[in-house]
């Protein structure tokens, strides 16, 4: 890891971290407050994909538009498109993603010039664009080589608020290809329905709960791998960046 011991996370001049986790557990939370010091930079990942492919309406404070261009497959008359052009915007996500997680170092060193330290609120997908248990990963080397990724854990008492949040503005949906189309066909099966049938915001809501089963075991590998866990709990009680660095420190430690 880049900080192996929390004496070296302490000492170290500038404190760069990844914070991965389904959106809603506290990513973006971190980093607003951690930026509003003054002392850290934010690197958005999630914006960082929307300037690859939408650079002309996404914002960093505003994802919507990124979210209306991935889109939902099913019925058009509801607002869905086919699901092979789903496919292939979810292709042009994977590309932009990947590709945004490798320009993490870039922004680290861009940040060093004005920020002490960095925050970087990673997508709620990139378990999906991974092999967390391959030692040679070329996103996770990178990513790891540049800041340490921290993983916000939930529990049981954070899955229906979490669905709550994401039923009332959903953010960008990415899914590993092959998950998608067997999910695509179990939900057609289940419901005895054709592609045309389909009622886009139920699948999308259907297909959030089945992502949080499927990414816990892969996020629990990439901090297992790659970095540390704290709990959603804990960064609920996070107040400062004093608190933010306390808190790493005690994660260092628990890892080792």
């Amino acid at each position: 890891m880049l900080y192996p011991t929390s004496n070296d996370w302490n000492a170290a001049a500038h404190k760069n971290v990844a914070l991965l986790g389904m959106s809603g557990l506290g990513k973006t939370y971190l980093s607003d407050m951690l930026q509003s010091g003054g002392e850290w930079f934010h690197y958005s990942v999630d914006y960082r994909i929307g300037t690859h492919y939408i650079p002309s309406s996404v914002t960093f404070d505003d994802l919507s538009s990124l979210s209306s261009y991935l889109g939902k497959p099913g019925n058009p008359d509801k607002g869905g498109i086919a699901f092979e052009e789903y496919i292939n915007r979810q292709r042009q996500h994977r590309a932009a993603e990947i590709a945004s997680l490798k320009d993490t170092a870039l922004f680290v060193r861009k940040a060093q010039e004005t920020c002490a330290h960095f925050i970087c609120d990673t997508s709620g997908s990139i378990c999906e664009v991974v092999t967390p248990d391959d030692p040679q990963d070329p996103v996770l080397t990178a990513l790891s080589a540049a800041v340490l990724p921290v993983w916000i854990r939930g529990n049981g008492n954070h899955t229906e608020e979490l669905v709550r949040r994401f039923a009332t503005a959903p953010k960008p949906m990415y899914y590993d290809e092959g998950f998608l189309r067997t999910k695509w066909a179990q939900y057609l099966s289940e419901r005895g329905i054709t592609e045309a049938e389909v009622d886009p915001d139920d699948f999308i809501l259907w297909g959030y709960r089945e992502q949080l089963e499927h990414r816990l075991p892969l996020y629990a590998a990439i901090a297992q791998n790659w970095g540390v866990t704290v709990e959603a709990d804990e960064v609920a009680q996070i107040r400062n960046a004093a608190d933010f660095i306390t808190l790493i420190a005690t994660a260092i430690d628990r890892n080792t």
